[in-house]
C-alpha cells in the first residue's frame, strides 16, 4: 500500500444530510488510513444535517471474522455454525463435524478482498465453497502457512495462520441492519434497509426512502414495538418478523454488553428454511471502555500491524509510517496533518504521521525520537509543538535527552509555541546541540526541506 492510500480522515468540517461512510482526504493529509489510524468510525452515520469533526486518532481494535462471530454467538445472535482450525487436518475434521450440505472455507486475515486474493502457494481465492469435506483439507493445506495477497494487504501479502470452516447457507433475501452511537441523537440508533448485501451508501444516495431509523432510549433499551417496526420495515413477513425482531434485540444486547460504538450486519439474511441469520458483521468498540472489556481487547490481533506502529501504541503515541524523508513530531492530529501538508507545499515529503497527544511526558518524547531515528528513510526531523495542555519545557527536556543519548545524526528543526515556551527555548538554546529554531510552522517547513537539500 502506498502512502497516498494511508490517511483516511482529515481535519476538515463537512456538512452532509445523510452520510454512511465519510472518506475525507486532504493532499498529504490524505495519506494514512487502513493500518490503524482511528478517528470516530470508518463508517459513521449522520442521520440529520449536522456538522461533523473528527477527533484525535485512536488505534482500531482488530478482530478476526471468527472472533466477531463468537461474540455474536455468545449473545444468542443467529450465525452460521463454524469452527476454526490452524492445521489442514483440523480443518478436515471440522468439515466432517459440521455435517453440512455445503461448506465455506475462509482464510482469516484482517484485510478485505479475500475472495479475489492470491496465495503464494498458487491457490486463487481466500474463500472457497465445497460439498466435499476432503476438499476442505486440501484447500486448507494450500492456505495455512502461505501468504495471501489482496488489494488491501502489503504487496507481499499476509501469512494465513487460521482458517474458518463454516456451514454454507442459501440466502433468499438480504437486508441491512446496524446499531450505532449517533451524536445527533445523543445515543444509540438503529438503522435498517430491506436492500442489503450491497453498498449501503449507494442505497442511501439513490433510494433514501428505503433507509429506516429508530432512536433508542439508552436507559430503556429497544422496545418490542421498535424491534417489530424495524423488522417490518426490513420486509420480514409472518413468523419471520418476530424472529427478526428477536435478533434485533439480541444485537442490541451485544452492542451494550461489549461497549460497542457500532454493530453493522450486512447482510441480515433470510434462508429458504425460514431462518433469520446474521451472515456478516462488523463491530467497532469504544477504546475508552478497554478497562472493563479486558476479554474483548485481549483478542486484539496485532500480528498484521506494522511493528513500528505497534511499538508506538505501547507509549500512547499515534504513528503511521508514510513514504517521505522528513519525520514529523507533533502534538494533535489536526496540527500533525497540517504539518504534513505544509511540508508537501514546500517541496518535501513527510516520513510519518506522529501525534504525541496532550498528556505527553519526557519518556514518550524520547521513545518517539527512537521510533523516528530508526526509520532509514528519515533525513531530517521537524518538531512542531503548540503547547496548550502540553508543557513545552517537557518537550524540550525530552528532545535534548533524546539527541544526546541517541546521538542524533540528522538535522533537527524545532518550532515551539504556547505553555512555558520561553523556558523551553532556553533549554534548547543552552543545550549546545545543533538544533535549528523556527519562528512558525511555515518557517519550520522551509528549514526542514532546505536541510535535506544541502
Amino acid at each position: 500500500m502506498n502512502g497516498s492510500d494511508k490517511l483516511a480522515h482529515a481535519h476538515n468540517v463537512i456538512t452532509f444530510p445523510l452520510v454512511f461512510r465519510v472518506n475525507m482526504a486532504a493532499s498529504m493529509a490524505s495519506q494514512a488510513a487502513s493500518r490503524g489510524l482511528r478517528t470516530t468510525t470508518s463508517k459513521h452515520i449522520l442521520l440529520n444535517k449536522v456538522k461533523c469533526t473528527w477527533l484525535s486518532p485512536r488505534r482500531w481494535l482488530n478482530l478476526q471474522e471468527y472472533q466477531s462471530k463468537k461474540l455474536m454467538q455468545e449473545s444468542g445472535v443467529a450465525v452460521q455454525r463454524f469452527y476454526v482450525a490452524d492445521t489442514a487436518s483440523e480443518a478436515l475434521e471440522a468439515a466432517k463435524r459440521l455435517n453440512a450440505k455445503e461448506i465455506v472455507l475462509k482464510a482469516q486475515i484482517l484485510a478485505g478482498g479475500r475472495g479475489k486474493g492470491v496465495f503464494d502457494s498458487g491457490l486463487k481465492g481466500g474463500v472457497h465453497l465445497t460439498k466435499d469435506p476432503a476438499v476442505v483439507g486440501e484447500l486448507a493445506n494450500q492456505m495455512l502457512g502461505f501468504n495471501l495477497t489482496t488489494k488491501q494487504t502489503p504487496k507481499d501479502g499476509v501469512k494465513v495462520k487460521m482458517v474458518m470452516v463454516a456451514e454454507a447457507l442459501d440466502i433468499t433475501r438480504e437486508t441491512y441492519f446496524a446499531i450505532l452511537m449517533d451524536r445527533a441523537c445523543n445515543g444509540p440508533v438503529m438503522v435498517g434497509s430491506p436492500q442489503g448485501g450491497m453498498d449501503i451508501e449507494e442505497v442511501a444516495d439513490k433510494t433514501p426512502e428505503l433507509i429506516f431509523k429508530e432512536v433508542i432510549d439508552i436507559f430503556e433499551g429497544v422496545r418490542d414495538d421498535q424491534a417489530l417496526r424495524m423488522a417490518a420495515n426490513l420486509e420480514f413477513k409472518g413468523p419471520l418478523q418476530r424472529q427478526a425482531a428477536d435478533q434485533i434485540k439480541r444485537l442490541y444486547d451485544l452492542f451494550m454488553k461489549v461497549d460497542a460504538t457500532q454493530v453493522e450486519v450486512n447482510p441480515l439474511g433470510e434462508t429458504p428454511q425460514g431462518q433469520v441469520v446474521c451472515f456478516d458483521a462488523k463491530i467497532s468498540f469504544d477504546d475508552n471502555a478497554e478497562f472493563r472489556q479486558k476479554s474483548v481487547f485481549a483478542m486484539d490481533d496485532m500480528s498484521e500491524s506494522d511493528p513500528t506502529e505497534t511499538e508506538a501504541a505501547k507509549w500512547d503515541l499515534k504513528y503511521i509510517g508514510l513514504d517521505g524523508n522528513i519525520a514529523c513530531f507533533v502534538n494533535g492530529a489536526g496540527l500533525a496533518m497540517a504539518t504534513c501538508d505544509i511540508i508537501d507545499l514546500h517541496g518535501g515529503k513527510p516520513a510519518n504521521f506522529l501525534d504525541l497527544g496532550g498528556g505527553v511526558q519526557e519518556r514518550q518524547v524520547y521513545e518517539a525520537f527512537k521510533l523516528l531515528t530508526a526509520d532509514p528513510k528519515v533525513e531530517a526531523i521537524l518538531v512542531n509543538i503548540f503547547g496548550g495542555i502540553v508543557n513545552c519545557a517537557i518537550i524540550a527536556n525530552g528532545i535534548t535527552k533524546a539527541c544526546r543519548e541517541l546521538e542524533l545524526k540528522v538535522p533537527l528543526v524545532v518550532r515551539l509555541e504556547g505553555t512555558n515556551v520561553d523556558e523551553a527555548k532556553r533549554i534548547l538554546r543552552e543545550s549546545g546541540l545543533p538544533i535549528t529554531a523556527a519562528e512558525n510552522l511555515e518557517d519550520a517547513a522551509k528549514k526542514a526541506v532546505a536541510a535535506i537539500r544541502k
